[in-house]
């Protein structure tokens, strides 16, 4: 097969995926009104085996149907299960109400059963592996699980709509419902908002975040820009220069018009790029991190390493990656017109065209741009550095025609070009399928299997370009240059350099690739086996962190980190284990790492509404959503990695800092923090 579905064309899933995350809010809006074409009240009973038994009372709208739990897994129907955590299985579902049978004609003319205006599904329970006292089963303990259903009126069908519900267990064995919806409690929205924390008055004035934010725009716009030179030389987007440059110049009435037509060509496709920004601009403002959510999702980072692998299978030569006929002939018609709208379709036309070369640097930009503080501002300005390096060529090999004859010719070189690229795809694909395998805990891609594959696809590029490896769209064999084996020397010494990451020493940590593999801690070997880096104090607990500081009379060192984080490794791999930094940090404080984007639920009755500073409600019902919202309410920053130090009684000690790849540099910050906690505690004392 030598195409791949048109549906499944990378701008086509990619531009899905932003749509869905961009109206996820108006989406779960929706999920709200099917579920109210079935309301549900939850009870119990005493069933006939004297066990108690839920009952599942469901009041459906007038007019619709309501599909019974008998009805087989091949046609609509209604599910009730409960959470595997549960210490009990369902015996069996006993059906009352108004339960009818018809033949319906949307599917195929089926025998369908289905309710109408009012249902009761008794559900008996067994419990699991239950010991007896005196002749009884013991307690099956607090439940929890989903109802799932669908709904139909005449040709419009509902579901499947997950409903939760929740029991407790009191001490008799009883089982009383409670409310699945969260609360807004002072105690807990107390736990957030830390009162004693003043940003504006710590007590030494050491520290802060001012000049990173200035250098963290110029450093994204200068990784856009190399991110477009990178594009331009693709096999995708190169041969387009000469042809394009060509097509201005001789076909336009002057040569100062050919000129400005390739500028407006190159400043239409800045324009495009920037514009793939723009809606993160309209995503809802009340949660300050949830572009950040959005860089960390599972699903997207699944969903981009699924593309990247499937650029890559496209640059080996397995498939062609095409656009639909009907897209490409359209824009291309509209090309055609001689004017503004024609040249701006001329620049889509080749953004859309070029997407399988430039689509994976894209997608690194948009992924680690959202990511940084600034959110939507970032990508701009990411976008901007992309589209310029990528439009500008266009206009100045217009304004200076000769430059075209220094131009390397298309030939066998841009084929190695496009394979080596495939080899990257490959491991850029990695690094997202690892974000969401840390930020789920799947524990599927640990920090030795990640280097395995690394350096078998460092050393596969090298056999490929010393000509051991060959590929069928390959040319015929050539004599192979100095550069290409110097880049072959270059591949093969990274598989070699990436090696002692295998092991279970101090050598594993590979400075030059911090960052992109998985922490020191999520390793094969366990996470403190081999004491290479520092090991937090308390992970994911401030409250544990606050009683080991009050106990061992040290201030805490507070992480603010992310599983995905790039910057958070280097400064674990590269600055922590730095001799005076590690010394500070493991003898004179008690460090906590929060992890900002951590999807392990809440327990049930640590889950609530948080009122956040600018009077919008959020739910808290993540650790990640816990952390991630104390850092933001409490030092009005969303970028990882923050450091901020507080005494035991949590008192703000030093303005907070950011990444800081300097080691003096944050062991003096460090050393800055203790004598504020020692100023304080000598006060303290004289009192």
């Amino acid at each position: 097969m030598n195409k791949l579905y048109h549906f499944l064309s990378p701008p086509g899933v990619l531009l899905a995926a932003i749509l869905l995350l961009t109206l996820g809010q108006r989406s779960l809006a929706q999920a709200d009104t099917t579920q109210k074409v079935v309301t549900w009240e939850f009870s119990t009973q005493p069933g006939s085996d004297g066990r108690p038994a839920l009952v599942l009372h469901a009041h459906i709208l007038d007019g619709w149907k309501l599909y019974s739990t008998t009805m087989p897994d091949s046609l609509p129907n209604s599910r009730v299960a409960l959470d595997s955590s549960a210490k009990a299985t369902i015996a069996g579902i006993e059906e009352q109400g108004k339960l009818q049978s018809a033949k319906d004609p949307l599917f195929s003319n089926a025998l369908t059963r289905f309710f109408t205006e009012d249902a009761q599904w008794i559900v008996k329970l067994q419990p699991k592996g239950a010991a007896t006292r005196a002749g009884k089963d013991v307690t099956t303990g607090d439940l929890k699980g989903t109802v799932t259903f669908m709904a139909i009126r005449k040709d419009s069908v509902v579901g499947p709509v997950e409903v939760p519900f929740r029991y407790v267990a009191a001490a008799d064995g009883s089982l009383t419902a409670r409310s699945t919806d969260l609360v807004e409690t002072a105690a807990a929205s107390g736990s957030l908002k830390l009162n004693t924390i003043d940003l504006a008055n710590p007590i030494n004035q050491c520290g802060g975040t001012g000049a990173e934010a200035s250098r963290g725009l110029l450093s994204i716009f200068i990784l856009g820009f190399l991110g477009g030179l990178i594009g331009l030389i693709m096999p995708c987007t190169f041969p387009m220069i000469p042809l394009t440059v060509s097509f201005f110049t001789k076909r336009a009435a002057s040569r100062s018009k050919g000129i400005a037509n390739a500028f407006i060509y190159g400043f239409f496709i800045f324009l495009i790029y920037i514009l793939i920004s723009v809606p993160f601009y309209f995503l809802k403002q009340s949660d300050s991190n949830i572009l950040n959510t959005i860089s960390t999702n599972v699903w997207l980072n699944i969903l981009f390493g699924v593309i990247f692998i499937a650029f890559a299978l496209s640059f080996f030569g397995l498939f062609e990656i095409t656009l639909p006929s009907s897209l490409s002939n359209s824009v291309d018609a509209k090309s055609n017109m001689g004017s503004l709208g024609g040249i701006f379709f001329m620049a889509l036309t080749l953004a859309i065209v070029s997407f399988s070369c430039t689509g994976p640097i894209l997608g690194t930009l948009l992924v680690n741009a959202l990511s940084q503080a600034g959110g939507a501002v970032q990508l701009t300005i990411a976008m901007a550095g992309f589209g310029l390096a990528l439009g500008l060529p266009f206009a100045l090999f217009a304004l200076f025609p000769n430059w075209l004859q220094s131009l390397p010719r298309s030939g066998s070189w841009m084929n190695t070009v496009k394979i080596v690229f495939g080899f990257i795809e490959l491991a850029l694909a990695l690094k997202y399928l690892s974000n969401a395998d840390l930020v789920t805990h799947w524990g599927l891609l640990k920090r030795e299997t990640f280097f395995a594959l690394w350096i078998l696809i460092s050393i596969g590029t090298a056999l490929y370009l010393f000509g051991i490896i060959k590929f069928h769209h390959d040319p015929p064999p050539a004599k192979l240059s100095l550069g290409r084996k110097i880049i072959a020397g270059l591949f093969l010494a990274l598989g070699l350099y990436l090696l002692p990451g295998l092991t279970n020493t101090r050598y594993a940590n590979i400075s030059l690739v911090s960052g992109f593999p998985p922490p020191l801690t999520y390793s094969l070997y366990g996470a403190a086996s081999s004491g290479k880096g520092v090991e937090a104090n308390v992970i994911n607990d401030l409250d544990k962190a606050l009683q080991l500081a009050k106990e061992q009379h040290k201030p805490i060192l507070i992480d603010f980190t992310g599983w995905a984080c790039v910057n958070c490794r280097k400064m674990e791999e590269n600055v922590w284990p730095k001799p005076d930094v590690k010394e500070l940090i493991t003898k004179d404080y008690i460090l906590v790492s929060l992890y900002v984007d951590d999807r392990k639920a809440l327990p049930d009755d640590q889950q609530f509404i948080f009122t956040t500073s600018d009077g919008s409600k959020k739910a808290i019902q993540t650790f990640g959503d816990k952390f991630a919202t104390l850092q933001s309410e409490n030092f009005h920053k969303v970028a990882q990695p923050l450091y901020a130090i507080i005494s035991p009684d949590e008192k703000l000690l030093t303005n907070p800092v950011p990444y800081t790849p300097d080691p003096q540099a944050y062991a003096q910050w460090l050393r800055c923090g203790l004598d504020a906690f020692k100023s304080v505690d000598v006060k303290t004392a004289g009192r």
